[in-house]
């Protein structure tokens, strides 16, 4: 029997996979699929601190390899999951993990204390700084360690882990990985989307209705599996929670012998709604045809 058990930082999960934000809605759309509690975590959508209409249509684009979206983070905010989406992933015995996303450190404030009421029901709360700083000029918090570490002071109120999530188009992403955790980051999210446009060839507009978007799918693996590498290379103390291009339990054993202790899965989920819940199955086979009896031995073994 394989064990599967991980941790991160000081939370342990029965297994490494969990959904990544925002692409398996508020979480409880997947229990008609599986049963949410086999997974090692469930990451609901980012919330605002308000209700936010996100960006106007068309949100999502195929393309090879993978997808684009700019979907502009749309959600009831946090007072309106709790009321609305909260419940029922109760019910189904998810470990929930909240994601939190704001255009200033206030607005991050507000809703890491929103949350508040709730944290005995959560695993976790993801703080999402890869989103415009309207006070900076719009540059994303994740691509300065100066406003990031700003984000996850301002949001000390939560007494549970809080987790990073970064984006990976800045020049050194280990910066800014070891500034956030200097500022309580309990562990790092590696990565969010790539920045990317698609435009129409006829009318040279671009194709998604809020212009450019974020780029996921298999086709980013090797650059978000770099990032994780990267920062497990230079603090291999940080624990990391990989994501980007995951599909298959291979996908998934990449990531941790890159030095994650934990993995997320995203895209694939729009292709097949069991994908998160296959891979996490998946990987105990792997790990018995391989030999592997505990799934923590793969960790950081790229760097030995």
């Amino acid at each position: 029997m394989v064990d599967l058990s991980t941790t991160v930082g000081d939370l342990s999960l029965p297994n490494p996979v969990m959904t990544a934000s925002g692409t398996a809605g508020h979480g409880a759309e997947l229990a008609s699929y599986f049963d949410l509690a086999e997974l090692g975590a469930l990451v609901v959508k980012s919330l605002s601190v308000m209700p936010w209409a996100g960006n106007p249509a068309p949100r999502v684009v195929e393309i090879a390899g993978g997808m684009m979206n700019s979907v502009g983070l749309q959600g009831p905010g946090v007072a309106g999951w709790i009321e609305d989406e909260l419940p029922a992933l109760r019910d189904s015995g998810a470990r929930v993990v909240a994601s939190i996303w704001g255009r200033t450190v206030e607005e991050y404030r507000q809703a890491a204390d929103a949350l508040l009421e709730v944290q005995d029901d959560l695993l976790a709360v993801e703080i999402n700084v890869s989103c415009p700083n309207i006070e900076d000029r719009s540059k994303m918090f994740s691509h300065s360690a100066e406003s990031a570490s700003a984000v996850l002071e301002a949001t000390q109120s939560i007494r549970i882990p809080r987790w990073a999530k970064l984006s990976p188009n800045v020049p050194d992403i280990a910066e800014i990985a070891h500034a956030v955790w200097h500022a309580g980051a309990n562990a790092v999210t590696l990565t969010n989307t790539l920045i990317g446009i698609v435009l129409d060839p006829v009318t040279g507009k671009p194709v998604l209705g809020g212009g450019g978007g974020g780029v996921s799918g298999q086709a980013i693996r090797p650059v978000t599996l770099r990032a994780v590498y990267d920062v497990s290379a230079t603090y291999p103390d940080l624990p990391i929670i990989g994501v980007g291009g995951i599909a298959a339990a291979e996908h998934a054993v990449q990531y941790l012998r890159a030095g994650a202790s934990a993995v997320q899965v995203g895209t694939a989920t729009f292709e097949n709604p069991r994908a998160t819940h296959k891979i996490a199955k998946d990987l105990g086979r792997w790990c018995r045809e391989q030999g592997v009896e505990r799934i923590t031995d793969l960790i950081g073994t790229a760097h030995v």
